[in-house]
């Protein structure tokens, strides 16, 4: 039975951007502050007891040797009671020590599950413009590695700091109650280590930023080879992109080895300069017992003390350098989270039904953000609801760019496009894309069941009677019951299972169950052989019927039929009309007709002359 996760404060990430990053880790905070103030607060008793200690010994020493009268009346009875101190306070440091931990963990585990979560879907509502120039692989490093990174900081580092500073504080003041001289001897080094520090945070948050470029590169080079596996073998290219990730490897080798030489280098002078400090310290201390300026307890207990001063601001140190990848991770994270979500909701047209399907192109043009010239360009006609339009022309035309105008993938740059009357800009992304139903020239299915690859998108429970009905239009009924588990067959990632045709017919599937008023088909039986493609262009052709349909095609007899067809070239409409007025034109169209009907022909007659 699957276990129900259960809920954690939302909060909006994007609040949290601000230039002062510890002032956005802060903020990221938010709902976890209580708890991880708490870990503090924690560490705090847990250090005064570990301190405590060592002036239990400095009284138990100095009792012994006769420096103290027994404060219990007698020394047995003394020792009884000091030994009790010991194991009390040894059990209240070992408590809240577990309790900083338990609750510096939660904060952290929380924080970075949240910040999972609104990554996740942040990124799903950013622009198809973001998603077109980023590398999945940036993005893919950025979610985990930096995310960790975040988890690291709150979880390690941030409570470390807060650790180490009470701890200085408690145990300072421990020795300054013990010595004043002593005390001050005791942090003669520690202005040095901190200079150190910060001398080497500067240098590591450049390295590590470098690294963690080269490690997405890395990612990206690597899943980009896994999803085109197919085409590397194809090719016989293995030995090239082995080559190309080697240098890629070779780089963050470079790289992730300087990171290292910048620790490798601070840990020795940290260590030298906090070991002279304790050596100059436990000499001082000896010198003082031997003149008779402390007693013989003193010395004990302010080595127990001392140690535990100057190692913690080593650590500092320590945790001063670490520190620098949270603070990279964070500005890395905000790059992402700073980028304007695509508004799925906003639009002055809401229909309280579906659209009718009537599109009017007023020239309109389109651009992308990075191109410099239209790749769309003053393109006008109209369509009736139910006909069916084709886009014709060859690759780099444009014919894929004006469709993805229709959901608003992108918007166009000038002229208008009317829905039913309206301007496509007032209606909401999100209803258009809910009227519109795609079937890509290379379709994408879910690692699920054929069942919910079918039935993705719907939103709502859907009977197997509707599911069979789509997939029997789409001619991969038959295809789906030849399987062992028939509709709960599960489909490998992006359909590896499926050959291409029957991927293909799943998302025709897929988009004729959502039912849409607007059907785009972009070269969608390119991928099958003749046989297949007549079943489900006959299939295709009932259920078109009431609809406005987009045919996307390089074939002239996938649009031959179509009510309008557009010849596009260099983002241009260069011919428009039907079949039959096409042709008897002087143009591309018959051109590619042409040319076409003659490789068919002389493919059939080889065909006929190989039987012989």
């Amino acid at each position: 039975m699957a276990t129900v996760s259960p809920t954690i404060p939302y909060f909006d990430f994007r609040k949290a951007q601000t230039p002062k990053k510890l002032v956005g880790l802060w903020r990221m905070m938010e709902g976890y502050r209580l708890p991880y103030l708490l870990a503090n607060l924690s560490v705090g008793i847990s250090a005064l007891a570990k301190a405590t200690t060592y002036i239990l010994l400095w009284i138990f020493a100095d009792t012994v040797t006769g420096n103290f009268a027994p404060f219990a009346g007698t020394l047995s009875r003394t020792l009884v009671y000091l030994a009790l101190g010991f194991v009390g306070l040894a059990v209240v440091e070992g408590v809240f020590a577990f309790i900083s931990g338990r609750l510096a963990a939660y904060s952290a585990e929380g924080i970075t599950r949240r910040l999972r979560n609104f990554l996740f879907d942040h990124i799903q509502r950013l622009s198809f413009a973001y998603h077109s120039k980023t590398p999945t692989g940036d993005l893919i490093e950025r979610v985990t590695s930096d995310v960790d990174a975040i988890r690291s900081f709150f979880n390690e580092q941030a409570i470390g700091v807060g650790r180490i500073i009470l701890l200085f504080v408690v145990n300072f003041a421990a020795i300054w109650f013990i010595n004043h001289r002593l005390a001050l001897a005791s942090v003669i080094a520690i202005p040095v280590v901190l200079l150190v520090s910060l001398w080497f945070f500067k240098r590591i948050t450049k390295a590590y930023e470098a690294y963690q470029e080269q490690e997405a590169r890395l990612s990206t080079t690597l899943q980009e080879n896994l999803t085109g596996v197919r085409v590397v073998k194809a090719f016989a290219r293995q030995g090239f992109e082995k080559g190309k990730f080697e240098t890629d490897n070779w780089e963050k080798f470079r790289r992730g080895r300087r990171l290292l030489s910048m620790h490798a280098l601070f840990w020795p002078l940290s260590d030298i300069v906090c070991g002279f400090q304790m050596l100059g310290g436990f000499v001082y201390a000896a010198i003082l017992a031997i003149n008779g300026e402390i007693t013989i307890g003193t010395y004990p207990a302010y080595v127990g003390l001392v140690v535990w001063l100057i190692w913690p601001m080593r650590n500092l140190g320590r945790l001063i350098v670490n520190t620098s990848t949270g603070l990279v991770s964070y500005n890395r994270l905000m790059e992402i989270i700073k980028q304007e979500r695509e508004p799925l909701t906003e639009g002055r047209v809401r229909p309280e039904g579906p659209v009718r399907g009537e599109l009017t192109f007023e020239n309109v043009s389109f651009a992308y953000e990075d191109g410099e010239s239209d790749v769309v360009k003053n393109i006008s006609f109209r369509v009736q609801p139910g006909q069916a339009v084709a886009l014709l022309g060859s690759t780099g035309s444009g014919k894929t760019s004006l469709i993805k105008l229709l959901p608003r993938f992108h918007d166009y740059t000038d002229g208008r496009i009317l829905l039913d009357g309206e301007e496509l800009k007032d209606y909401p992304r999100e209803y258009l894309r809910k009227q519109i139903g795609i079937v890509e020239q290379e379709p994408f299915l879910f690692s699920r069941s054929i069942r919910d690859n079918i039935t993705y998108g719907v939103g709502r429970d859907v009977a197997q009677a509707e599911i069979e009905k789509a997939a029997k239009a789409a001619a991969v009924h038959d295809v789906i019951l030849g399987f062992p588990d028939g509709y709960n067959t599960l489909v490998g990632e992006k359909g590896v299972t499926l050959s291409g045709g029957q991927k293909q017919r799943v998302a025709i599937a897929r988009t004729l169950l959502k039912n849409p008023r607007i059907l785009i088909l972009d070269d969608s039986t390119s991928s099958v052989d003749t046989e297949t493609e007549a079943e489900i262009r006959s299939a295709l052709n009932a259920l078109m019927e009431n609809r406005t349909t987009f045919i996307i095609a390089h074939r002239i007899q996938s649009v031959m039929n179509a009510d309008l067809i557009l010849v596009l070239d260099k983002g241009e409409v260069v011919q428009m009309g039907r079949h039959d007025d096409l042709l008897a034109q002087d143009g591309m169209y018959r051109k590619i007709y042409e040319i076409q009907t003659r490789i068919d022909e002389e493919l059939e007659e080889e065909i006929l002359n190989s039987e012989f």
